[in-house]
């Protein structure tokens, strides 16, 4: 599992949580139909501001807080991997380089079926 499939897990649940929410649901009513009910959002900020030490870290702006946040090591090269897993392969542990990984982060986890403010993700 990579690092960010281990933040994600960390504030969705894991996969076996999100499998067993996403399995057909017998019809309950007359109608003979085969749908299976929709995953609703997940209120990525919500479950993070719930976690603890939320209010003492900065996870709205820093991936090192975020990574802290869902239980993570935030080292170098546990940054790098993520960045790796993202898209960016020269990863050195710049300030705008962290700030571009926490904004796909976020973009990620929206994209996963997370509802992300919009402030988090520009």
């Amino acid at each position: 599992m990579g690092i960010f499939s281990s933040i994600k897990n960390a504030i969705f649940g894991d996969d076996k949580e999100e499998k067993a929410a996403a399995a057909p649901k017998p019809a309950t009513s007359g109608f003979n139909r085969t749908s299976t009910s929709a995953i609703s959002e997940v209120d990525v900020e919500a479950r993070l501001d719930g976690m603890h030490d939320a209010d003492k870290l900065n996870w709205r702006e820093s991936i090192v807080d975020l990574m802290k946040l869902v239980g993570l090591d935030p080292s170098y090269s546990n940054r790098q991997e993520l960045a790796n897993e993202l898209g960016d392969s020269d990863y050195s542990g710049k300030a705008e380089e962290n700030i571009w990984l926490h904004k796909q982060v976020m973009k990620k986890l929206a994209a996963a079926g997370g509802r992300v403010p919009q402030s988090l993700k520009d």
